[in-house]
């Protein structure tokens, strides 16, 4: 019968993901692991096999959380709300990139700069995660569209995919140093750039 695990395995990966995110995929060694966590590198080993394994648990992990983060704050709600729920997750994530005042920026992209084209696992969980923040992006879409907020003659998988890239990419140039005024002027400018009915 195994023995049961002497450690507590959130905090584990939770201290390997910052370490991964702060040295990064291959500035990480298991001794720095083993370091940051307080674990034998042999108890690493044994739970979670090698540092390629325990990176995939931590990235899994991490694009877990960035989809959270986007369904809470793009839950199915009244059409009405909709323009409202789109608004308050742009500017959450231009607010989130000006308070990442160590510049690490999001593990998520960092782990795709670094390891997509040779790790299929990365590639993999990556690519998923995408296509499930397009598809809340595109339902909130839809919604406004049905409500009179965004003209309903415009493509909500080309306007998603937009507002996808501004998010994804205010993170890469706020790692870069640009200001905050700057990242949440981005924000806006996504925002007042959605095509309005002509009435409005």
């Amino acid at each position: 019968m195994p023995r049961p695990r002497a450690f507590d395995e959130r905090h584990v990966l939770e201290r390997a993901r910052e370490q991964f995110w702060t040295t990064g995929y291959a500035g990480t060694r298991m001794d720095d692991i083993a370091r940051a966590t307080g674990l034998g590198k042999g108890s690493l080993y044994g739970a979670f096999g090698d540092k390629s394994g325990l990176y995939h648990l931590v990235f899994a992990d991490w694009c877990t959380a960035v989809l959270k983060v986007a369904e809470e704050q793009l839950a199915d709600g009244p059409d009405a709300e909709a323009f409202g729920r789109l608004s308050s997750y742009v500017h959450l994530m231009a607010d989130n990139t000006a308070a990442d005042s160590e510049r690490r920026g999001c593990l998520l992209a960092k782990g795709v700069a670094e390891l997509a084209q040779h790790d299929p696992v990365v590639a993999g969980r990556s690519a998923e995660t995408m296509t499930a923040l397009l598809a809340l992006l595109r339902r909130e879409i839809v919604a406004a569209q049905r409500h009179g907020d965004i003209d309903s003659a415009a493509d909500p998988e080309h306007l998603a995919a937009m507002l996808l890239t501004v998010v994804r990419g205010m993170e890469a140039v706020g790692k870069a140093g640009l200001a905050p005024e700057i990242l949440r002027g981005i924000a806006d400018t996504a925002l007042a750039g959605l095509p309005r009915p002509s009435h409005r």
